[in-house]
């Protein structure tokens, strides 16, 4: 039996996770206090420990440190609330396994566990058939676990504010699963990411994660693209091609976009998923697959069904579980977290030191709509730091002309009571324009359910110029 060591100074938790992990044939000790847990641990041996990160008389960080250093074998999962997630990936970086968010989740902690053992078991399988020197061994163990567990961290941003936190939540409860999961967000908002993250806390993190954008797929290219060809199926193919489903076996396949498949394809996609087997073109073998699904969508899928543009049968096997994904307008809390990270990650890039950002431009940041999202935010942060020398403070300059713009606006030009935006000069004819623009943009929201999309489409102007509008209107939904 292995055996596990749980160190929280709520005696609920310790007795709740005792009796449910001792259920599961683990051999379970609880203490309240870090310096009972070193004094059990040089005692006896654990194989993990499950270490809440705040206690009475130390903290998760000195406490990992102190377990490596009696035992570097020891698998150490970090248990947290959401204030402390920053800190507890800093944790997985140097050397804990993973970490928890409360509340905690009984099939969380239990896939997490099992998932650790098997990752320790197939570490020590890699070096045994690579091996390193005796005396270094446990030491090249730890450095593998924690330069692999820092890979998987180090890409993602976990947000603070609640929209953050509840979908960090759904993330964590769905990702144990085989579900199929739809996500749905706005164009930046980080599907992709989002998909990266369900695949990494799944029992099929270890097998590969493969993404394809359906809207780049010509009706033609789809077929080959997701399912493959032989040599001669078509005009240019000259060799076998491995479909997507085939290159994800066993693993996770992302498509993004996923309402810009052709009908013929969204059949040949049913198929697929009721027969779990796939058909090269040009071939009458029938390949078996193992695949979890997860598509992304910047416009309700439900929708689409209702314009006939998408099967509803090939919905209803997609949506065992739909994660919405707000956009960085309605999480602004989240701004410094993503900032901060984007301008470490570009002093990468382009090797050099970025100043610190300006108020003016904080102010800039806190005001703006952010129509593209996260990606949007990135690749102004990309750009400020660019054109900003190394170490100077990034300033208004380095911001593009719409964010300028926008910026400039006076906030008194304009201001909404309740569904109307009240002028200061109603007989001013442009004032007379633009609010009959704000009646008629409030109007149709309101008939598409706040659906910008579907908002854009009604009123014949693209995505981004009903955003501009939004913002020069002050309109905030």
């Amino acid at each position: 039996m292995k055996n596990i060591l749980i160190i929280d100074d709520e005696i609920n938790i310790c007795t709740l996770l005792s009796k449910f992990l001792s259920k599961h044939g683990f051999n379970v000790d609880t203490t309240m206090t870090g310096a009972a847990a070193l004094k059990m641990m040089k005692e006896k041996t654990f194989d993990l420990v499950l270490c809440d990160y705040r206690l009475k008389d130390t903290d998760g960080a000195q406490l990992l440190q102190d377990i490596h250093q009696i035992n570097p074998r020891t698998i150490v999962i970090i248990i947290t609330g959401y204030t402390d997630v920053r800190v507890a990936v800093e944790m997985v970086k140097n050397g804990a396994y993973d970490y928890l968010s409360k509340p905690l989740y009984p099939d969380e902690i239990l896939n997490l566990v099992h998932k650790a053992f098997a990752h320790k078991e197939s570490e020590q399988e890699r070096l045994a058939v690579q091996p390193v020197d005796a005396g270094s061994a446990p030491e090249a163990r730890e450095t593998l676990l924690s330069r692999n567990q820092s890979e998987k961290n180090d890409k993602y941003v976990y947000g603070e504010s609640e929209g953050a936190r509840e979908l960090i939540r759904q993330i964590k409860l769905v990702a144990p699963t085989d579900y199929s999961v739809i996500i749905f967000g706005e164009t930046g908002t980080g599907k992709e990411s989002v998909a990266h993250l369900i695949h990494h806390h799944s029992k099929r993190s270890s097998q590969p994660f493969v993404a394809l954008d359906c809207g780049s797929l010509s009706k033609e290219l789809a077929a080959s693209e997701l399912f493959g060809h032989e040599k001669g199926a078509f005009t240019g193919a000259i060799g076998t091609k491995i479909g997507a489903f085939e290159q994800a076996q066993g693993g996770t396949l992302f498509l993004d976009e996923i309402s810009n498949l052709s009908y013929d394809i969204q059949v040949a996609m049913l198929r697929v998923l009721q027969e779990k087997v796939i058909r090269r073109v040009g071939s009458l073998k029938e390949i078996p697959v193992d695949v979890r699904i997860i598509v992304a969508s910047n416009e309700k899928l439900s929708e689409s069904v209702q314009r006939g543009k998408f099967r509803e049968d090939l919905f209803h096997r997609f949506n065992e579980f739909t994660i919405y994904i707000p956009p960085l307008r309605e999480r602004r809390e989240d701004l410094p977290l993503f900032v901060t990270a984007f301008v470490e990650q570009v002093e990468r890039e382009l090797e050099k030191s970025c100043g610190k950002i300006s108020p003016e431009v904080w102010k800039c940041f806190q005001q703006y709509n952010w129509p593209g999202n996260i990606r949007e935010l990135k690749n102004i942060i990309r750009r400020a730091c660019l054109l900003t020398p190394e170490m100077q403070e990034i300033n208004m300059a380095a911001l593009p002309l719409e964010m300028k713009e926008s910026f400039a606006q006076p906030p008194e030009e304009m201001q909404v009571t309740g569904e109307l935006a009240i002028m200061a000069n109603d007989n001013d004819l442009k004032t007379v324009a633009l609010q009959a623009e704000y009646n008629k943009i409030i109007n149709v929201l309101k008939e598409v359910k706040y659906n910008k999309t579907k908002a854009a489409q009604l009123l014949n102007i693209d995505r981004k110029t009903l955003y501009n509008k939004l913002r020069l209107l002050n309109i905030n939904y």
